[in-house]
C-alpha cells in the first residue's frame, strides 16, 4: 500500500525556468543603468545565472569553488564577469552586493508552482504523506520555501543545503521514510532530474515518477509523466 509521495521543488512543483528567466532578463536591464560601458547585457545576465548555478569553465572552478559564502560567491562572480566583458567602470562592492540582492529579490518574486499544483497538493495530503525533498543551497532554497509557503502544504521539508548528503545519496531518502514513517516500497519520489531523483530513488528502493520533456535515458524511471498534476493517474495504480 502506498502511504507517502517524495516529491522534487524546482521544475516539478515549482516554475523555476520561469522566474530564471524574468530574473535574467531584470538583471540584464538593471546592468545597463548600474555600468556606464557599453557590452552586451543579456550574455552577462545568462553568464551569472549559469553561474550561480556552478556551470564552471575550469578557471572559474579554482577561483570560485573554495569560497564557501554565497553572498560572497555571488558578489565575485558579478566581479569576475565585469573582468570578462572588459568593464572598466569603477564599482564598490556595495553597488555589487546590491545588485545581486535587486536579483535575488526579483527572483523571488516570480518564484510560484505551476498552475494547478498547489490545488492538488492539498488533495494529495488527505491520502498521503507529503515530504518535498530539494536539493542546494540554503541562501537558494529556503527562501523558495518560504515563497510559496510548501511547509504549510506538506508534512515535511528536507532541504538538501542542510543534511549531510543530497539527491541521489540514500540517506536523504532515508530521511523521508522515516519521517514519513514508511517503507521504501510504500512510497513514490516525484521529480524531473534522471540523476538526482530518478537515480536516487531507484538506489533506495522506491519507485519513481519522471517529470520528462519527452527524453528517454538511463536510469528508467517507473513512470513517466509531463506535468505534476497527471500523478492521480499514476497514484490509481497503487490504491
Amino acid at each position: 500500500m502506498l502511504k507517502a509521495l517524495f516529491l522534487d521543488l524546482d521544475e516539478t512543483l515549482c516554475d523555476t525556468t520561469g522566474a530564471n528567466l524574468q530574473a535574467r532578463d531584470f538583471l540584464a536591464k538593471k546592468s545597463s543603468s548600474v555600468f556606464q560601458s557599453s557590452f552586451n547585457y543579456t550574455s552577462f545576465a545568462n553568464d551569472y545565472l549559469s553561474g550561480i548555478y556552478k556551470v564552471f569553465c575550469e578557471e572559474m572552478k579554482r577561483r570560485f569553488l573554495p569560497i564557501r559564502n554565497e553572498e560572497d560567491f555571488r558578489t565575485d562572480l558579478l566581479r569576475y564577469l565585469m573582468e570578462k566583458y572588459s568593464i572598466s567602470d569603477q564599482v564598490e562592492d556595495e553597488t555589487l552586493h546590491s545588485l545581486r540582492e535587486k536579483f535575488d529579490e526579483f527572483r523571488m518574486e516570480c518564484f510560484d508552482f505551476f498552475p494547478g499544483v498547489k490545488d492538488l497538493i492539498q488533495q494529495l495530503r488527505k491520502s498521503y504523506t507529503l515530504i518535498v525533498i530539494t536539493n542546494g543551497p540554503i541562501y537558494s532554497q529556503r527562501p523558495k520555501v518560504k515563497k510559496v509557503q510548501i511547509r504549510s502544504l506538506v508534512d515535511h521539508v528536507i532541504i538538501g543545503g542542510e543534511e549531510p548528503e543530497e539527491k541521489p545519496f540514500e540517506s536523504i531518502f532515508k530521511k523521508a521514510c522515516s519521517l514519513a514513517e514508511c517503507e521504501p516500497h510504500e512510497a513514490i519520489h516525484v521529480g524531473d532530474s534522471l540523476s538526482s531523483d530518478i537515480a536516487g530513488a531507484k538506489n533506495a528502493g522506491i519507485k519513481s515518477v519522471w517529470i520528462s520533456p519527452g527524453l528517454k535515458h538511463d536510469p528508467l524511471p517507473d513512470h513517466t509523466i509531463s506535468n505534476f498534476v497527471e500523478i492521480p493517474a499514476i497514484l490509481q495504480q497503487y490504491s
